[in-house]
Order: C-alpha cells, then structure tokens, then sequence
C-alpha cells in the first residue's frame, strides 16, 4: 500500500505523522470527536422527546385551554373500576387538537356565565380499555363498584352498551365531561373509606363530584343517566341542556346513553395505546 491510503497499526512507528498529529493523539482526538458526538445526538433526541411526546394531532388539553377544570376519575380510585386504569400514568387530558379548539370555544360561551368545563376523561389508551373489559368479566362486584350499576351486575355493561371493547376515546375524539359553577361554594371532597349512596341517589347522598348536580353521578349507568332521561328534576334537566347547548354549538355530538359523553365528528376512528403521562415543564 502506497503512502497516504496507508493504515496506522500497533506496528507502525509511533512517530507516524498525520497532518500535526501523532496517531495515538489522532486517535484520541477522533475518539472524543465520536463521544460528543453520540452525546450531542442523545440530547438532541431526548429534547424532541420532551418537546413532543405525543402522536401527531394530539395535544395537552392545558396548551390550548388551561381555564378547564380537570378530575381525569380513571387516574385514580374514584370510578367504577375502583382503582387507576392502565395507561393513566398521570391526570392529564389529552385530545386530538381540533377536540381541543373546540373545548375551547365551548368553554368561552360557558364563561359568559360563570360556568366552566369539567373533563372526566379524555384519551383513552387501549390497554385501559382491555382493563375495564378484564374487569367487568373478573367474576367479583364490590358494594363500592355496584353504586355505578346499581340495577344489573356489571357483566351487563357490554350488553347494554355502556362499555365496549374498542371506544371512541382510543382515538382522542371523544371526552366525558360535566359542568362547575364558577359562583358555586366549594364542596366536600370524595372520601374512599365512605360508604355513598348509589349514583342514582339524590345528590347530597352519592359521591360528592364538585360539579352542579346532573341528576346522576359521572359513569352510572343506568336509564336515569340517559341523556333525554325524564326522571330528573327541572334544574337537573336545564343543566344537561346547558352542557348539551354549548358542546352542540362547537360541533360535538352526545353518546344518548350518557349525559356526560360528546364526540366531536370527522376524526379518524383509530385506536391508540401511548400511555398518559404528565406534560414536560421543559
């Protein structure tokens, strides 16, 4: 081999001149050149992935509103389920971005009146959804999960049409919300160890939801919490049409079964399974 296409080896003179190097200080010089190379790339991607964590057209609620409320229930153990869900590693909303804006229009009509949106859930992932399937089959009700369903055992929920084993939320288009009273003293807080009433009870009885009163709990399923449902009081009956006027006026439309669910159409149907996590401060 010739001159300049030559390779340095450990049998070469250490004394091999490349440019103004030795080749050991070369060789360091490349090394280190490599190192910070690699550590720039590592930075650089985890800055993406602190910047961006989300699927494409999927944002945090709170970037685009942080004036709504949120209680997201299946982050904790105040729900039907009676324990976090799979996926929800944090209490965060997240939606497709055109669910977000038009959360966002919902929410300024609202406050015209001193009222606010509440989200109860929003993106589902997958796995969280195969977790409610696994446990309305588990074969075990505990009187705490019965105030949910409080007329049928909750291997009906699938029959009924109250669960599923695909859901809209899987997408981000679709959310569970209800409505506060901005004017409205502040409430007791939801108490794990107190035996509530069911949530078709009136609402001094059932789990406290610092919400105005919709004549049911958030997830009850039963005919009381249908959205038409007649079986309710007039004040009762103006707040869901408040709920209702102000997400129809945004584009979204009611679940009939479910005073408390909307969807916002022409979005892609496709599940997602990422996880919730809770949004970077970065």
């Amino acid at each position: 081999m010739s001159g300049r296409a030559e390779l340095w080896s450990p049998s070469s003179p250490r004394s091999t001149v490349m440019g103004t190097l030795t080749m050991p200080c070369f060789n360091r010089v490349a090394a280190n050149l490599i190192v910070a190379a690699i550590a720039a790339m590592t930075a650089l991607t985890a800055g993406r992935a602190q910047a961006d964590p989300l699927p494409a057209d999927f944002v945090y609620l709170r970037d685009i509103d942080p004036s709504i409320q949120q209680d997201i229930r299946y982050a904790g153990a105040n729900n039907f389920v009676g324990r976090r869900l799979a996926g929800y590693e944090a209490a965060e909303c997240i939606v497709r971005r055109a669910v977000g804006l038009a959360l966002r229009q919902a929410q300024r009509e609202l406050a015209q009146r001193q009222l606010s949106l509440k989200m109860l859930d929003c993106y589902r992932p997958q796995r969280a959804v195969d977790d409610i399937y696994a446990w309305a089959q588990d074969g075990n009700e505990t009187p705490a999960q019965r105030r949910y369903n409080p007329s049928f055992s909750k291997t009906e929920l699938f029959r009924l049409g109250y669960v599923a084993t695909r859901s809209g939320h899987s997408s981000g288009a679709a959310v569970d919300l209800t409505l506060v009273d901005l004017r409205a003293t502040k409430g007791p807080s939801f108490d794990s160890r107190r035996a509530y009433a069911d949530c078709t009870a009136a609402e001094p009885l059932r789990a406290p939801e610092a919400s105005v009163d919709m004549g049911t709990g958030y997830d009850c399923s039963d005919a009381k919490a249908h959205a038409a449902s007649r079986a309710i009081t007039p004040q009762q009956r103006r707040w869901r049409e408040t709920l209702l006027a102000a997400m129809s006026s945004a584009g979204f439309k009611n679940y009939r079964l479910e005073w408390w669910h909307f969807s916002l159409p022409g979005i892609a149907r496709a599940s997602y399974d990422f996880p919730i996590v809770a949004k970077s401060k970065n």
